[in-house]
């Protein structure tokens, strides 16, 4: 996909990797990006700078995703590119209480499934689209010291594998982005408050920039990939996984020691 000329819906694109590829396929010569995000002020900022749309969007909120693609229809017409792309991390493990949980969920899983609920049949009825669902090499590769990100981050990419095999032959594309380590304030933060998962990400290969996996996204748009890596690396460890997971396992379980312990 090339995305000049493209109507494009961008959530969580108040910082970081939404906002970084807002500034890009703006760049790349988009017709209009919207740009989600549950802060306002952060949409609005984004947007100001690249001319876009700001729409402010709970993505957990079924409701309120439906109400941004039926905006975003209404305004132009038709959308070519939905990027699903907010995400949240909690850490922890079997300690973590439910309503955390299903929160976690709601975000990182849930508003994949809103997205593509509502903008699917626009697609069909235009013959051609292409949903973009950021997850996470923890959706591949399972982090430590939080599961719950790990969990949903694994469901989000089933989910992607759903959606593409269902609708592949339709017209629809679908591509998952699973980076390994972001300068984003959500990995930033998450060192700063020393939890293990972010601890294991930073130590577990090169730290990228949101505009290095934006550049990555738009390769992988071109390409039509369904896994797009921003990390290359990243494809080299989902084999060593599936080739023998209990290895596998046994060094992810060392890792985690070595980083406890420095």
């Amino acid at each position: 996909m090339d995305v000049n000329g493209a109507v494009i819906v961008v959530t969580g694109a108040g910082s970081g990797i939404g906002a970084a590829l807002a500034r890009r396929f703006t760049a790349g010569g988009a017709a209009a990006v919207v740009v989600s995000d549950r802060d306002a002020d952060a949409a609005a900022s984004v947007a100001a700078e690249i001319g876009g749309r700001p729409v402010r969007t709970d993505v957990a909120d079924e409701t309120a995703v439906a109400a941004l693609v039926e905006q975003t229809l209404a305004e132009y017409g038709r959308i070519d590119l939905f990027c699903s792309n907010a995400g949240v991390t909690v850490g922890g493990g079997l300690e973590v209480d439910t309503k955390t949980w299903l929160d976690t969920f709601a975000v990182n899983t849930l508003a994949h499934v809103h997205a593509a609920r509502a903008v699917v049949p626009s697609m069909l009825a235009q013959g051609s689209g292409y949903l973009l669902n950021v997850v996470s090499a923890a959706g591949l590769l399972t982090t430590p010291g939080d599961a719950p990100y790990a969990v949903t981050k694994h469901a989000a990419l089933a989910f992607a594998e759903w959606l593409a095999v269902t609708y592949g032959d339709r017209g629809i594309r679908v591509s998952a982005v699973c980076p390994l380590g972001v300068a984003t304030p959500l990995l930033l933060d998450g060192l700063r408050e020393g939890h293990p998962a972010a601890r294991v990400v930073a130590a577990s290969g090169t730290l990228l920039t949101a505009e290095d996996v934006a550049e990555a996204v738009i390769d992988g748009l071109a390409a039509e990939k369904f896994l797009i890596l921003p990390h290359p690396e990243v494809g080299g460890y989902y084999a060593q996984k599936a080739a023998d997971p209990d290895r596998w396992l046994a060094g992810i379980r060392h890792l985690a020691r070595k980083v406890e312990q420095s």
